[in-house]
């Protein structure tokens, strides 16, 4: 099941409620502030604090 853009619009971060962006190619929707990234299973965003890993920008 692929995840739907849409959701981007409705969901937020759980820590500080700030936008999340989408890493099609990890499958985690991203929170630069925080630098979490939360995984999508079965295109199902888990937006749970203790499942977050940290993220690292690599750019």
């Amino acid at each position: 099941m692929a995840f739907d853009r849409k959701l981007l619009e409705i969901v937020a971060c759980p820590v500080c409620k700030g936008k999340l962006d989408y890493d099609k190619a990890k499958q985690q929707l991203i929170c630069k502030a925080d630098r979490l990234a939360y995984a999508i299973n079965d295109g199902i965003p888990v937006l749970l604090e203790n499942k977050a890993e940290p993220w690292q920008d690599e750019a």
